[in-house]
């Protein structure tokens, strides 16, 4: 496969670029070899600067549900462009946006539009501290809810890959506001409340965790987190950012029947535009500016553009749920038959799957958690990665992971 045009992209982009990329994972850094330039795409094909043709499992980390360039959102991007790209004041179509989302996703009385799921993951948590007056927050290892600074403490596999679990620039402050544990063990968390009680103002958990690969919440992990936030009055937030919209119309909150305190979005409300959100229970968003005193704000929040694009899709996605039928047999289709080629080479594997959300790890053991998964053969994963691509396949270039 020729991709001398990547390759040179990639040299002239480091003169320019810190790394060449702007955002690590596409460095190639854990698989090896010259990131992918690419230059258009069209339902499930992805075409490089080459001329190269890729299946795309990755749908742009989630929100190409219906494939890239879908003809009604890019229709109503170009009409509303012509309008103006920004406003930087309240439009009607917020309004419409903030009622679709609340019609479609349990336990949401306000939403709150914001500019990434990085920005929504960050807000959420202030808006806990602010509710509660306590300042400590639990997260899980592996888990990644963005780049803000409580958000690096033993995050997620784009973190571990350039292997900055301790992250510079993060002071001792934040990192001791920040406590971690495993996921799918409620053992530790209870241990770690009962610790620092009355001091925990959040939990915060991908209810299906997605960057580590997909791992699947055990049964009894969120529901012991749901009754331990009740019982010790610590807001639960569900970061969506990857399950929203993707799982189900009413995203892991309905299809895992658990309810969340806040809820985070990310680029799916925006059908893949540059947009986030956090919402949730009155009580709990009352408290942000102005109607209280937790200070949010942002001139593109509810940026026009974003919110046609993301009102088209999640419009379509609600009048047509067989969608989801559809993805989640497409999902056990992918791993049933990759475990077949896997189990007839005699190569060891771990598939996890719900719905769209799919992970191959190599090892003959169960994955759930961040250890498990670091404990993988990422040398293989490594190579499956750089085997699948001149096939016209293109995996995820992080660890451990297929997205899909």
């Amino acid at each position: 496969m020729n991709t001398t045009i990547s390759q040179q992209l990639f040299i002239r982009a480091q003169q320019h670029i810190p790394g060449g990329v702007n955002s690590p994972v596409r460095a190639f850094k854990s698989v090896g070899g010259t990131p992918l330039f690419f230059s258009h795409a069209k339902g499930a094909y992805l075409f490089d600067t080459d001329g190269n043709k890729y299946i795309d499992y990755i749908n742009s980390w989630g929100p190409m549900i219906m494939g890239h360039a879908f003809e009604p959102v890019t229709k109503a991007i170009q009409e509303y462009a012509e309008r103006s790209t920004s406003f930087g004041a309240p439009t009607e179509l917020e309004i419409k946006m903030a009622e679709l989302i609340k019609s479609m996703v349990p336990n949401v009385d306000l939403i709150r539009m914001v500019n990434s799921g990085t920005e929504a993951c960050m807000s959420a948590i202030r808006v806990a501290r602010g509710y509660t007056g306590k300042n400590k927050i639990i997260k899980f290892e592996g888990c990644y809810h963005g780049h803000a600074d409580s958000f690096l403490v033993k995050a997620g596999s784009g973190v571990a890959t350039f292997d900055i679990q301790n992250v510079p620039g993060v002071t001792t402050g934040v990192a001791t506001d920040t406590l971690t544990a495993p996921y799918n063990n409620l053992t530790t968390v209870e241990k770690l409340v009962e610790e620092n009680k009355n001091e925990i103002a959040a939990i915060i958990i991908e209810p299906v965790a997605g960057n580590m690969g997909c791992i699947i919440p055990q049964h009894g992990f969120l529901e012991g987190l749901r009754k331990l936030c009740d019982e010790h009055k610590i807001v639960f937030i569900f970061d969506e950012v990857m399950t929203g919209f993707r799982l189900a119309t009413g995203g892991a909150q309905q299809l895992l029947n658990i309810n969340a305190d806040l809820v985070t979005y990310g680029k799916v409300i925006g059908a893949g535009m540059p947009v986030g959100a956090f919402g949730g229970k009155k009580e709990i968003m009352e408290c942000v500016a102005p109607v209280g005193k937790v200070y949010q704000a942002g001139t593109l929040s509810g940026n026009p553009l974003a919110m046609i694009a993301g009102f088209t899709l999640l419009t379509h996605l609600k009048n047509n749920t067989s969608i989801y039928d559809k993805l989640n047999a497409k999902g056990k289709l992918l791993k049933e038959e990759l475990a077949k080629i896997f189990d007839q080479k005699n190569i060891p594997v771990c598939i996890n799957q719900l719905g769209s959300m799919i992970s191959v790890h190599f090892t003959g053991k169960a994955v759930n958690n961040f250890d498990d998964a670091m404990n993988c053969d990422n040398a293989l994963f490594n190579k499956f990665f750089i085997t699948c691509l001149p096939k016209e396949f293109t995996c995820h270039p992080q660890l451990l992971k297929v997205g899909f």
